[in-house]
Order: C-alpha cells, then structure tokens, then sequence
C-alpha cells in the first residue's frame, strides 16, 4: 500500500494514479479519515496524559492519607472518555485500513497514459518463422501428437484443465526443468517449493485481494486460496520480518501450478493452451534495497529473455501503459513470443518492479547501513509461463510433414528425443 503520509502530502499525484489505472479509490474519502482520526488521536493522548496525571495525584492521596474522593470521580468520568475514543478510534482505523487497501501504486513517470493499445514497444528480437507450407496451430499439432488431450481435461475438472500425456508431459517438464536449471546455475536464484494453498493475508499482501477475489479459487471452510502465482507465497516468506543487510538482495525462484478463475476473461482468446485456469509457470521473485530495484528489473528482464533467446523464439518487450497495469505495479514490463497458429504475440512473461507498495503490506523491512529500519522493494517476473511458451515451440517448430523439432536446449532433458 501507499503512505499515508504520501497520500496527505501528494494526494493529486495519488488521485491520478487511480484514474490513469481505472481504479475506483476514493482519496476525499481516505483524506477525511486521516484527518478524523488524527484529530480523535490528539484528544485521546490528551485525556490519557490527563488520567496519568489524576492517577499519580490519587496515589499520593493516598500516601498522605487525604481524601481521594473527587480525584477518584474525575478518574472515572475520564476513563469513560478514554474508552469511547478508543473504540472510535478502532472504527476510524479499521475504515481507514480498509480504504488504504483500494489504492493503487503509482505509475512509474516513463509508464505511457492509456491502455493496452498504448502499451510502449522498447525492443525486438529475431524473425517469426515464415512456412513454405500452410503452418498448423498448436491445438491440432497437440491432438495429432497426443501431447495433450483436452477432451479428458474437460471431462475431468472443465475447460482450461489440461492434461498433458506422453511426450507431451515430457516437454512441459522438459521445459520447466531448462528453466529451473538455468535461473539456478546461471542467473543465481535459490529455489523454493512453497506450499500451493494460501492464507487470506498472503494474497492481500501481494495485492490480490482485495480487488481479484472473484478471479481466485477460494476454499470457504478453510479460509485458504489456490494460488494464482507463485509471487504470492514467495514474495511473503519474509513477511513480518526485518532481515539484515547482509540478507539482500533475495532471489527466489519456483516452479508451481497456477489457479485462476478467469472471472473476467470473457471475449478473450480461449483456444487450446492459451487461456486456462489451471497453467505452469516458473516465477523469479527479487527482494531488495530501495536503491537496487530499478536495476534488478533491468537483470530479471533479461533473464527471462535468455530464456526465450534460447529456446528460438522470436520475441518482443514491451512497457505497459497505466490501464494495462496491475493493481500493485510500478512498472512492469512484457515479453512477448510470436504465435505462427494464432497469428499473434503471446505474453510468456510479465516482469514488475512493485517498490515499498508490497512490502509496505506485508512488512516486509530491512536494517540499512545506517541501522535505520525500511521497507525492501519487491520485484517478480515470469520465467517462463510454459501455456504460451509450449504452443509457440510447437507451431514454431514444426515440419511439413507434420512432425515437431525439438529444440536444442531442450533435447538434455527430452529422453534422447529430437522430433516429437
């Protein structure tokens, strides 16, 4: 969440943020909060040094075996005061805590005012493939190979529940062990295997909920939610706590299954793998000092495009306009592969600076060179989302005869298997 004390101090600049990102946050309202409660805090500490005050005189009635009696009056009278204030005050906190939660973070200044038409290009890299023969989408390359049969999926959870078979469900592991290994090896990131089911916290924490609730699958009896990313149980492994200098930066990376509802998916492109409510991912997750955290997303970014430089893929970066925004987000930035069957880019990663916003909600702190405590920034990126990395290797790398190369970096983990 924001400061409260930013919000005061720069509530225009905070008022545009909500309406640049199509949010519905009432900062009058916010403001008018503050301003009660600070005002009912100043006549509660005032009524609280005045009972201190009348305690410390009956005490020495008391003592001097005088008449406490009216000092006794005035205690109670005043110790009335004191508990209706407080309970005011826990109405106002609770309203205003409430309010604070629907506020989003601020845009970066270079994020571009808009939509997703608006979204900045900021580079390229390779050329889509172009087919001397008519390319097939990656939903039939899948029924003919028997890589994944929606049909069974279907029967067994729904639509968007794929179940991946044989050598199917050997280049979907194939691709999640690569992208393991090499944000490991390579890039330096500690893994974690975090549990799938979340408490409530957790996900207003990462900034969920309160605003996605409908999107997340939500276990009633238990209070838990299926996570929808894997941000959300690493990014609050150290929520609560104030880490050591020496702690910094973390870099945290997993492989989960991830569960959204897609309550607001309607109209949106649904074939085969593209939108499903059941999907993999390998999630990278930065903590850091205030300082570091532009920089970490430059590195992350580039982590993941490694990753797509070296499976072949002709991909694109993108910087999201404000409406294309997460609620929680700074600044975030796509990457994104060509489809050949769907004739179009595929988002395969979504990487994002949130600075304090997160941490903020998490308290999530650090003890600086000063000795001074502050809150980390937090950052997380896709590397990769194998439902769109996985239909774009297979259109990309198929032949004319029907059979699908497998790439390269991929054969190690692939059984000996060069074509699918």
């Amino acid at each position: 969440m924001l400061d409260l004390k930013f919000i005061r101090e720069h509530a225009d600049v905070v008022r545009k943020a909500v309406a640049d990102k199509g949010e519905n946050a009432d900062i009058d309202r916010v403001l008018g909060l503050d301003e009660a409660k600070r005002h009912k805090q100043h006549d509660f500490d005032t009524l609280r040094a005045d009972q201190n005050r009348v305690s410390k005189g009956i005490g020495l009635c008391k003592k001097n075996g005088q008449d406490a009696s009216n000092l006794l009056a005035s205690m109670k009278k005043i110790a009335g005061t004191v508990r209706q204030l407080g309970s005011q005050l826990a109405v106002l906190d609770t309203e205003l805590q409430r309010l604070l939660l629907t506020i989003p973070n601020i845009p970066r200044k270079d994020v571009p005012v808009g939509g997703e038409a608006d979204n900045a290009l900021v580079s390229e890299w390779g050329t889509p493939r172009e087919f001397d023969f008519t390319p097939q989408d990656h939903l039939a390359l899948c029924e003919a190979h028997r890589l994944v049969d929606f049909a069974r999926g279907a029967k067994l959870s729904g639509t968007g529940f794929p179940v991946y078979t044989g050598n199917g469900a050997l280049l979907e592991r194939a691709l999640v062990q690569f992208m393991l290994d090499t944000h490991i090896t390579r890039h330096g990131y500690t893994e974690i295997i975090p549990p799938l089911l979340v408490n409530t916290a957790a996900m207003t924490g990462t900034g969920q909920l309160p605003k996605m609730a409908d999107d997340m699958y939500h276990i009633a009896s238990d209070d838990l939610y299926l996570i929808p990313t894997s941000e959300v149980p690493l990014t609050n492994f150290h929520s609560g706590e104030i880490l050591p200098l020496d702690d910094l930066p973390r870099k945290y990376v997993a492989f989960t299954p991830n569960f959204r509802r897609e309550a607001g998916s309607y109209g949106k492109m649904t074939k085969g793998l593209l939108r499903l409510h059941q999907f993999n991912k390998v999630e990278m997750v930065r903590l850091t000092e205030p300082q570091d955290s532009s920089q970490a997303l430059e590195e992350m970014i580039e982590e993941a495009a490694f990753i797509t430089r070296q499976l072949g893929l002709a991909y694109r970066i993108l910087r999201l306009a404000t409406g294309d925004l997460s609620f929680a987000s700074h600044v975030t930035y796509d990457i994104e592969v060509w489809s050949p069957g769907a004739g179009r880019w595929l988002e395969v990663s979504s990487l994002s600076d949130f600075r304090d916003f997160q941490a903020r909600r998490m308290g999530i702190r650090y003890r600086n060179s000063e000795g001074k405590v502050a809150f980390v920034h937090t950052l997380n990126g896709s590397g990769l989302a194998t439902s769109r990395i996985f239909p774009a290797i297979v259109e990309t790398y198929q032949r004319d005869d029907g059979t699908i190369e497998v790439p390269e970096v991929l054969r190690p983990y692939m059984r000996g298997l060069t074509t699918l």
